[in-house]
């Protein structure tokens, strides 16, 4: 049997539950995709977005929702090394891709020398959704995960001083008509790296020159510090990522100062009788 025929088996038998059966999971209870989607998967190269392309593939071949998946790779300026991987990657998956070419790192780095990361993330949203517009699609499909939507949390609460979280499905704002949405959004991090070591695949991590040229990325990277800390509350309490993820749709409106809705911003004393 050819090597991406194994692959795609691995993820509906080896991993079913732990990957498979949370995807489908998470495209039926938050309505991901829809009869005659047309999605575009953003494949940045990692193990996340690559195995997002697989799953779309198998939920496209064989469920019983017709839509039509677009696998696309924007380069915003990856080095020859990372980009003959991720092309080689998309091969052995046995991947249809389009990688179309931006300036991306080069004008961010040139904009903010000393950190570009805001403009980078800014102008690669920017360029995929005019990319999804181009091919006609009505969403976009991103591969963060069940740990990312944790770790958002964390550092929504303990760096912006309010309580949010990454939605599994949302409005663009600036481009009418698409939506963004994140299958992976029920399937843990861990569970991602087994099924890729099973199957003897290598993905790049970072293809951020940026980071690269840093001798220190920890300290560029409140995300790792926060990665990092739910490690360790982890030894004490094994649910506390479970209890993190599960508290953002058990919100106790009564027991909180204020809450914001559309910019207004409510108190608890507009509604409290003495």
């Amino acid at each position: 049997m050819e090597k991406y025929k194994l692959i795609e088996r691995s993820i509906i038998t080896t991993y079913r539950k732990p990957i498979w059966h949370n995807f489908v999971k998470a495209i039926k209870d938050y309505g991901l995709v829809k009869e005659n989607d047309r999605i575009m998967v953003c494949i940045s190269g990692g193990k996340d977005s690559f195995l997002l392309a697989k799953c779309l593939e198998e939920l496209q071949r064989h469920g019983n929702i017709n839509f039509k998946c677009f696998f696309v790779i924007m380069d915003p300026g990856y080095s020859e090394d990372n980009r003959k991987l991720i092309l080689d990657n998309a091969n052995i998956l046995n991947l249809e891709v389009e990688m179309f070419k931006t300036d991306i790192f080069r004008v961010s780095s040139k904009l903010n020398p000393k950190n570009p990361c805001y403009m980078c993330a800014r102008m690669r949203r920017g360029a995929l959704y005019d990319k999804a517009k181009e091919l006609g699609c009505n969403k976009i499909a991103l591969g963060h995960h069940f740990n990312d939507v944790i770790e958002t949390t964390l550092l929504s609460i303990f760096y912006s001083a309010e309580v949010k979280t990454m939605l599994p499905k949302l409005h663009s704002t600036n481009y009418s008509g698409i939506d963004l949405i994140r299958p992976l959004y029920l399937v843990r991090e861990d569970d991602i790296i087994a099924w890729a070591r099973h199957n003897e695949l290598h993905f790049i991590n970072c293809a951020c020159e940026f980071s690269a040229r840093s001798k220190d990325v920890k300290e560029l990277s409140k995300r790792l510090e926060i990665k990092e800390l739910i490690k360790e509350l982890k030894k004490k309490n094994k649910e506390i990522d479970h209890n993190i993820f599960k508290c953002m749709s058990n919100i106790n409106l009564d027991c909180v100062l204020g809450t914001v809705k559309d910019g207004n911003h409510h108190s608890f004393l507009d509604d409290y009788k003495e």
